[in-house]
Parts: structure tokens; sequence; C-alpha cells
């Protein structure tokens, strides 16, 4: 991820022990877990109004690659970073750092927000309350 964008929202997540597979790290799918938490902190401190909206932010694609194990017990903290802002969507990149490591990242990824409109499904412009957080 060469410029991963407006750094948007950092927060730290536990690891549970409940997270861990088999092969003794955090389980694939976990890693989509926490970029999912992060995404709505971010969206909820940006005054998105995620609950009861006509109109609603979604995920259409998301994607991960994986650099390092974490492993129970540590925290990771996850960066969100807005980019692209189009006219009804932005890309969220996310840059995960184990707290035990912070200066090693474990993973990066992306998730491709769209907006909504909750009644018909289909996509609406921006709110411009959420564009001015995006560029400026």
């Amino acid at each position: 991820m060469a410029s991963p964008g407006k750094l948007m929202h950092s927060c730290t997540l536990p690891l549970r022990w409940g997270d861990m597979d088999a092969y003794g790290h955090v389980n694939n799918v976990t890693y989509i877990r926490y970029l999912e938490e992060a995404r709505v902190q971010m969206l909820t401190r940006m005054g998105t109004g995620l609950e009861g909206a006509d109109q609603a932010p979604v995920v259409i694609n998301v994607g991960f690659t994986f650099l390092q194990q974490l492993t129970y017990p540590d925290s990771v903290r996850v960066e969100c970073y807005a980019a692209d802002p189009g006219r009804s969507s932005f890309m969220v990149n996310y840059r995960l750092f184990a707290e035990s490591a912070p200066e090693a990242l474990a993973g990066e990824g992306y998730s491709k927000v769209v907006w909504i409109d909750r009644r018909t499904g289909r996509s609406v412009t921006l709110p411009d309350a959420v564009r001015s957080q995006l560029e400026n």
C-alpha cells in the first residue's frame, strides 16, 4: 500500500483467547472483524448516524494481506485511512500493528464503502458532512 490516505481513526482492540485457531495464531476471519470494529468506530465518530438512518454506508468489497502473525495475549492497533472519495463511495485502508511489536506492520487491508438508500438499496451521493471530513 503506497499511500494509505488520510488517517481518520485509530483504535486498540484486545486479542481474545477465542480469536486463536488450531495453528496457534489469530484466525484469518478475525482480522476482518477487527477491520469492521475499527470502521464502525470511525463512522460513528464521524457522526454518520448508522442506526435508523434512511441512508447508510455498506461495504461492497474487502481484502487483507497478512504480514505477521498475531497471538494471544496481546492487543492490536488498527489504523483507518480514507482514500479516493467518489460520488457515492470511498475506500477505507487499514494498517494493523501488534502492541507487542508496534513498529512491525502485522497486516494491511481495504474495504470499499458505498452510501446507499436503505429503502431501495441503490447508491446515493455521499452526504456533504461525510465528504468534507474525507477531503479536509
